[in-house]
C-alpha cells in the first residue's frame, strides 16, 4: 500500500482572491501543504490538482508533481471537491496506483498543521479500519444549546429541539465538533466507489484550534499570520 499526498488548489476564490498563492511566512499557502506532504514517512509523492498554470508552476517549484490541469468544470465555485478527488484517483490508478493506496488530502487553506497531525490520521485509518479519517476541533457552539434558527412565525428556536425540558447548560448537551480542513485520509478505491465522505465509515482525529485555522477570508489569513509568528517566536 502506497501513500499519496495531494493538494487540491483551484485558482478561483471569492472570499480571498488568489488565496492559494498568497504568501504566509515567506511561502505561498500551497507550499505549506506540499512541505508537510513531503515529510510524511513513506510518502510516494505529493500531487497538486489545479486548474491554474501559475499554481502548477509554484507547486512544482516546491516539490509537488502536477501531472495535469484540472478540467474547468471541476474548478467552479460550486464544483464539489469530491469530484476532483475522483479525477485524481482515476488518473493515478490508470498510471499504476492501487485502489488500496492511501489518498492524503492536505488543503492549502490549513497551513498551520503539523506532520504529526497527518501521521495520526494515517494511523487512525489503519487502526480503526475506517473508509475515511477526517480532522475536527471541539465546537464552540451547540445546536442543542446556543445555535438558533428562525421559524416561519419569525421567532427563534434552537436548531435541535428536545422532547420535554430544553437543554439549558452546555454540560448537558451532547458533545459536538467542527470539521476541520487539516487532513483527510481515504483510499482511491473508496473515492471511486462513493459520492461523499459520509457514505462510508468515518473516523476522526482532534486537532488543537490553533492548528486548525481554515483560511477563507482576509481575517482568517491575518489570524493565521499571527499564530504562525507566535509559533516562530516560541510564545
Amino acid at each position: 500500500m502506497s501513500i499519496w499526498a495531494a493538494v487540491f488548489a483551484r485558482s478561483g476564490s471569492k472570499g480571498l482572491p488568489g488565496k492559494n498563492l498568497k504568501v504566509l511566512g515567506g511561502l505561498p499557502l500551497v507550499a505549506h501543504s506540499i512541505r508537510v506532504g513531503l515529510e510524511i514517512p513513506g510518502v510516494s509523492g505529493v500531487l497538486c490538482s489545479t486548474d491554474s498554470e501559475e499554481i502548477r508552476t509554484v507547486a512544482e517549484k516546491h516539490g509537488a508533481t502536477a501531472p495535469f490541469l484540472r478540467p474547468a468544470e471541476l474548478a467552479e465555485d460550486d464544483s464539489p471537491e469530491w469530484l476532483s478527488w475522483k479525477h485524481l484517483a482515476r488518473h493515478l490508478i490508470e498510471t499504476g496506483a492501487s485502489p488500496e493506496d492511501l489518498l492524503v488530502s492536505l488543503p492549502a487553506t490549513a497551513p498551520l498543521r503539523k506532520v504529526a497531525d497527518v501521521e495520526s490520521a494515517i494511523s487512525n485509518h489503519r487502526t480503526y479500519g475506517a473508509d475515511v479519517v477526517v480532522s475536527y476541533t471541539p465546537a464552540v457552539r451547540s445546536p442543542w444549546f446556543n445555535m438558533v434558527t428562525e421559524g416561519t412565525d419569525g421567532f427563534l428556536r434552537t436548531v435541535i429541539e428536545t422532547d420535554g425540558d430544553a437543554v439549558s447548560r452546555r454540560q448537558d448537551a451532547p458533545k459536538v465538533f467542527d470539521l476541520a480542513t487539516v487532513v483527510y485520509v481515504t483510499t482511491f478505491g473508496f473515492v471511486l466507489s462513493a459520492d461523499s465522505l459520509f457514505e462510508g465509515k468515518v473516523a476522526g482525529i482532534e486537532i488543537p484550534a490553533e492548528r486548525a485555522i481554515d483560511i477563507d477570508s482576509q481575517l482568517d489569513f491575518d489570524i493565521a499570520e499571527y499564530l504562525l509568528n507566535r509559533q516562530k517566536g516560541g510564545r
